[in-house]
């Protein structure tokens, strides 16, 4: 296992792009890394897309937001009405929200979609975050369901159990239009975050991992 620490010493701060097809995804899928994150430097500034973020969903997606990471340092949440399960078949659309993206930041680290995930949405997300920032470290996260699409990343954030609870509870108080689905429980996220812990040996036993094609060391 090879240990590699993020510098952001030259700078006064890193620029993270935070990217989710739907309301709850990227606190899923990297919530944890996001809280950690706002720790380690203190400066960074988080911008926050969540594609589709209809009714209550979008009062759920602006709070998380908000409890993720401090409101003066987030820019947004920026969030859509993106038809869910529908983003492949209005592309162009999508593909504008980042073509504007591009024109405003050019971030240090992003994170998003896995490009193999079974969602529809979740997949055209993860192309277009690919086709737009070409030269820029993106990691991609994963979001457990029924569709048991679950892969083997090659990257793992370690986080301790604290962090992992707080996260848990942050998804589980703030998304209460999820409740009804049987998966949407602590204990389906603390047991992806243990699987992962172990798999990278964390201290904790406690990790979240991540997809990354292109590394530059």
């Amino acid at each position: 296992m090879i240990n590699l620490t993020l510098n952001a010493e030259a700078k006064d701060r890193l620029t993270i792009l935070c990217l989710g097809s739907h309301s709850d995804d990227i606190e899923i899928g990297c919530g944890g890394t996001i809280l950690r994150l706002a720790e380690l430097y203190p400066h960074s500034v988080f911008h926050w897309v969540v594609f589709s973020a209809i009714g209550v969903r979008e009062a759920e997606a602006r709070r998380a937001a908000t409890l993720f990471v401090d409101p003066m340092r987030l820019k947004g949440p920026l969030l859509k009405t993106f038809q869910d399960g529908f983003m492949p078949f209005v592309g162009a659309e999508v593909k504008a929200v980042f073509e504007e993206l591009k024109l405003e930041i050019s971030p240090d680290i992003i994170l998003t979609h896995n490009s193999r995930d079974a969602h529809q949405d979740h997949r055209t997300i993860a192309e277009l975050t690919w086709n737009t920032f070409r030269d820029h470290f993106i990691l991609e996260y994963e979001i457990p369901k029924y569709d048991g699409d679950m892969g083997q990343p090659n990257v793992f954030f370690p986080l301790e159990l604290e962090l992992c609870q707080k996260k848990t509870q942050y998804i589980l108080d703030t998304f209460q239009s999820q409740h009804a689905k049987r998966w949407f429980q602590q204990e389906t996220f603390l047991s992806l975050l243990r699987l992962r812990g172990m798999e990278c040996n964390a201290p904790s036993g406690y990790a979240e991992a991540f997809y990354c094609r292109k590394l530059v060391l």
